[in-house]
């Protein structure tokens, strides 16, 4: 089980993704409120907060992997299923609108909103509301952010951040590698010269003979 994945994106649907990820491909259900933010184009790295879930049929087992732009909105997710009547999946349909506009429909208790989200009718409406109603305040005042990575580093700079977690860096600290890389040296302008400037300035010179 893990709770991040970072590759390469394959396909993209309206509420999934193929991932590939150290040689293997991932099928991750998405909401559609967030698979509308992934890129369309295959190849693009990628880097998506997991929420995985077991289930049991009999002697065997199958993992379910759900995935969001950020941590934030992971959360909101485990928010709709901690509702009994809610599941992943039924979660995942109803996550179709942004965030922070299911979350003050919920806040309000307005049960006409929610029943326009997939999935969600009279009686899972007041039960989201029974449930969350008071607890979901801190959605609202997020306002649907962005990862991080999308705003601090440019866009090539994604796949030479790819490249580094899977060299088992830290995400926080290859972002950080790649901030001040690109302020030390802002000629760089593609994934493979800034891989070797980090490399550059990571390693110290040899002594001269």
């Amino acid at each position: 089980m893990f709770a991040r994945i970072s590759g390469t994106l394959l396909e993209r649907g309206p509420e999934s993704a193929l991932v590939e990820a150290g040689g293997l491909g991932y099928d991750i259900v998405m909401p559609p409120s967030v698979a509308n933010k992934l890129p369309a184009t295959p190849g693009t790295p990628v880097v998506l907060e997991i929420y995985a879930q077991l289930q049991i049929d009999g002697n065997s087992g199958r993992f379910t992997y759900f995935g969001f732009s950020n941590a934030i909105e992971r959360e909101f997710f485990e928010a709709l299923i901690s509702v009994a009547s809610i599941g992943p999946k039924s979660a995942a349909r109803a996550f179709s609108a942004p965030m922070a506009r299911i979350a003050r429909a919920i806040e309000e208790g307005d049960h006409a909103y929610l029943r326009t989200l997939p999935g969600i009718g009279q009686q899972k409406a007041r039960d989201i509301v029974a449930k969350l109603q008071g607890k979901v305040t801190r959605f609202l005042l997020i306002q649907d952010a962005p990862a991080a990575r999308a705003a601090a580093i440019p866009d090539f700079a994604t796949e030479a951040l790819a490249v580094l977690v899977q060299l088992a860096y830290k995400r926080t600290e290859a972002e950080e590698m790649i901030a001040s890389t690109l302020k030390a040296a802002p000629h760089v302008a593609d994934a493979e010269a800034l891989l070797a400037e980090i490399y550059r300035q990571r390693v110290p010179a040899a002594p001269a003979p």
